[in-house]
C-alpha cells in the first residue's frame, strides 16, 4: 500500500485545493426595467432582451 513520505504541509494542501470556492454570480442593473438582473437569466419582472417573457 502507497504511503506518504512526509506530511503534506498547510501551504501544498491550500495551493491544491485553490480552484475549489465559491464565486459571486454577476448581476448587472437593467435600466429598461429597472431591476436587477442575472446574465443570460430572466428578469424578476418576467423580461429577457428587453422583451416580455413570463407574464
Amino acid at each position: 500500500m502507497a504511503v506518504p513520505a512526509r506530511k503534506t504541509s498547510k501551504a501544498k494542501k491550500r495551493l491544491r485545493r485553490m480552484h475549489k470556492k465559491l464565486s459571486l454570480p454577476t448581476i448587472s442593473f437593467n435600466e429598461e426595467t429597472d431591476d436587477y438582473q442575472r446574465s443570460h437569466h430572466v428578469s424578476l419582472k418576467g423580461y429577457y432582451k428587453g422583451r416580455k417573457v413570463i407574464e
